[in-house]
């Protein structure tokens, strides 16, 4: 039975862009190989930790919100394991009350990222208007 999940991993501040780009890259398609489907997915970027983890006091979080099979679980967090640039992960299974309020910060925030452009445009044509 496919469920969904959703899961934050904290990368090593090391890395550079590209480096992150292609370890968020490695589990999406280790995500998808092995049957999975992307739902979501959500980089949250450089923060700093609530305590040091091998002695980093940051990290690059990232979000990926997918279905798989429970089984498949154990061996995302087997990859997570081995992987030395992830400091710490957590991947927990989402009940329906959990995955509907995740589907509406999804919308909210399209809805926020939209918004601000329509202003600008709106601005625009104001002030154009006024100068005519």
């Amino acid at each position: 039975m496919i469920k969904q999940y959703e899961t934050v991993f904290i990368a090593t501040p090391v890395l550079s862009d590209s480096q992150m780009k292609e370890a968020v890259a490695k589990y999406t398609k280790f995500i998808t190989d092995n049957g999975g489907e992307i739902v979501y997915e959500e980089d949250w970027g450089l923060k700093a930790l609530a305590y040091p983890i091998q002695h980093k006091t940051s990290g690059f979080y990232y979000l990926v919100e997918f279905k798989a099979e429970p089984e498949f679980i154990a061996n995302l967090e087997t990859q997570y394991h081995r992987d030395e640039r992830i400091l710490r992960w957590l991947t927990v299974s989402l009940d329906k009350n959990a995955v509907a309020y995740a589907q509406r910060r999804r919308e909210n925030k399209a809805a926020k990222a939209a918004a601000p452009k329509a202003e600008v445009a709106e601005e625009n044509v104001e002030s154009n208007v006024e100068e005519a």
